[in-house]
């Protein structure tokens, strides 16, 4: 998952940016008037629960789990899944013949499209050798270059903040190995690493907020957003720069984590550690050799060079690059439906398979790709013929902005083509907002809602509804016989940073469940922590349960989920803008003014 932080963020900043709505219309099913839309009919006041089926799939999900054995195989015989890698490949295979072994029907990858260069870690490794011999705690960022075997250099420091800096190392960095990167505080860690939330946490995640701002990013959030983006596009004329100067390697410290789980060797290795704003793009490789180091490691270099004292490092750099071209692929498969009205009705749950590489990417996102395989294994387990199709798709590329749920929803749902105005093509993809037509496909109408889980490996404690006020009643209904599991909360807000803002974006209800924290923020997310050892399996059972819930509930329902209205994103733009005329006195703008 990319962008933790934005959890609470509203989600109109990334779901309308990536794709927005359109307002095509479904054949309308046996249950409703012809003159009605499956999905804008009236919803029942009271869901009809199979209560049985409830204890049935829990017996089985709490009871019968193969969840971890799904985890092993995939975190322990697979490894880490960068998007377009060889273990990402491996993975697609994996899980396509899995999920074929445990039932379902149609089994297949689908290409989403070409990503970039592909790329692993074979082995990385460095030490002090003077003033002293240390073993050193590093690992390469994602698609470094290699050392041509182990290296030696002088370890100098530079600080690089603007375009003058340039000139205090030019013709000074030849064959040295470069410290690129602030020395951050450690502080100690004084407050729990591993924590679940607190009934009073629960109660303020389900208070909905009303925003000040909800048409638009808040000035804050744009202030951070340049400065970021200002940030990014000085790192790629850095890492040039380092490239020119034949400097032998570049060392950077990991960030932290929340409440300082960022020591005691943990380091954190992703886009924030690249050195480069698209490193995966053959044209925008890093032509040196770049490793991210655990803060103790780098903390020690740092105060070496600050106290002017020689001090050098050897290192070996083995990666291995797989092609230029390479593409990204999604693993899909399905339970298909039974119902002759309603069967070409889609269910869709998932999560992402892709990981970084310092760990296995077990809570990031093995997790919700082992927990949606066992959500399906556990209805074909229990004989369940569903009266809608119950699809499940896990994707790659998320970290790199949800490249895989959004070409699949581009090809199967629609999209909106994407502002090309200067301030905003120096935006990410995924921020960028929509303009034009929105082009909509005819699967778009048949999609009732997709379930995601990214959130590490806590154990569901409820919903985020992403605005839909329609289905939070239904939800709670849903919800009420599982509060013995700890699923108790139904919340109006947003949540952002993963992939069911694909589905949002084009009028698919998408959601994503409240998840307890545990270390996930604190010691998991992208680091070297996120093995198999952080897993919880008793919370694994628990999210594979509920998820199978939800997946019956939603297949079996006369009525497709309500969907939130859509909106056009010109009109919405209109409806944005300021009221003419209300103001007493006040003269009409010159045409000149109004552009």
């Amino acid at each position: 998952m990319p962008v933790k932080v934005l959890r609470f963020f509203p989600a109109v900043v990334l779901t309308a940016a990536v794709f927005l709505y359109a307002a095509d219309k479904p054949k309308p099913t046996s249950s409703t008037p012809q003159s009605i839309d499956s999905y804008s009919e009236v919803q029942p006041a009271t869901e009809s629960l199979d209560l049985n089926m409830y204890q049935r799939i829990r017996d089985e999900g709490l009871n019968r789990s193969h969840v971890m054995e799904f985890a092993t195989a995939l975190m322990d015989g697979i490894g880490p899944r960068l998007t377009a890698s060889p273990n990402a490949k491996k993975a697609n295979e994996w899980t396509r013949d899995t999920l074929t072994k445990i039932g379902l029907e149609n089994a297949h990858l689908e290409d989403w499209g070409e990503f970039g260069l592909g790329w692993q870690q074979l082995n990385t490794w460095a030490r002090m050798v003077t003033p002293d011999t240390a073993v050193l705690i590093v690992q390469a960022t994602p698609w470094s270059s290699s050392t041509s075997g182990p290296v030696t250099g002088d370890v100098v420091f530079v600080g690089i903040q603007d375009e003058k800096d340039f000139d205090k190392y030019k013709g000074k960095l030849a064959g040295k190995v470069v410290l690129f990167g602030a020395m951050r505080e450690v502080a100690p860690v004084d407050k729990a690493l591993f924590d679940r939330y607190s009934d009073k946490e629960l109660e303020e995640i389900a208070e909905f907020s009303v925003s000040a701002n909800a048409s638009g990013i808040p000035p804050e959030m744009q202030t951070r957003i340049r400065e970021r983006m200002e940030r990014m596009r000085m790192l790629d004329k850095v890492a040039q720069f380092f490239a020119d100067e034949k400097v032998a390697a570049v060392i950077e410290p990991s960030r932290d984590g929340r409440n300082s789980g960022g020591s005691g060797g943990t380091l954190f290795d992703d886009n924030g550690a690249t050195l480069g704003r698209t490193p995966y793009i053959a044209e925008k490789r890093v032509k040196i050799p770049v490793v991210v180091a655990a803060i103790e490691s780098y903390g020690r270099l740092y105060r070496l060079t600050q106290a002017h004292a020689p001090v050098s490092v050897e290192l070996d750099v083995e990666t291995k690059f797989t092609g230029e071209h390479e593409h990204g692929f999604d693993t899909v498969a399905e339970i298909p439906g039974t119902d002759p009205k309603l069967k070409e009705q889609v269910v869709m749950v998932g999560g992402h398979l892709d990981s970084w590489i310092a760990g296995t990417g077990a809570t990031d996102n093995g997790a919700g790709t082992v927990v949606a395989m066992e959500a399906v294994r556990i209805l074909k387990a229990l004989g369940v013929k569903p009266r809608r199709t119950i699809r499940i798709a896990l994707w790659t590329g998320e970290e790199q902005g949800l490249f895989g749920s959004k070409g699949y929803v581009m090809q199967h749902f629609g999209s909106a083509k994407l502002s090309t105005a200067p301030d905003q093509a120096a935006l990410p993809e995924y921020m960028r907002r929509a303009v034009g037509q929105l082009d909509v496909k005819p699967e778009q109408k048949l999609v009732s809602a997709y379930f995601n889980v990214d959130n590490g490996s806590g154990k569901i404690r409820g919903v985020y509804l992403q605005g839909n006020a329609a289905i939070a009643p239904i939800f709670a209904q849903w919800i009420a016989p599982l509060k013995d599991l700890g699923v108790t909360t139904i919340t109006l807000r947003n949540t952002g940073g993963t992939d069911h803002l694909s589905f949002d974006a084009v009028g698919i209800p998408g959601f994503q469940f409240i998840q307890d924290m545990l270390d996930y923020e604190s010691r998991t997310h992208h680091s070297n922590q996120d093995v198999v050892e952080r897993l919880q399996p008793a919370d694994l059972k628990q999210i594979a349960t509920v998820e199978a819930i939800f997946l019956y509930n939603a297949a079996q329902r006369d009525q497709m989920l309500p969907r939130k209205p859509l909106p056009n994103p010109e009109l919405e733009q209109k409806r944005a803008a300021p009221l003419e005329g209300i103001f007493p006195g006040a003269m009409p703008p010159a045409e000149s003014e109004k552009k």
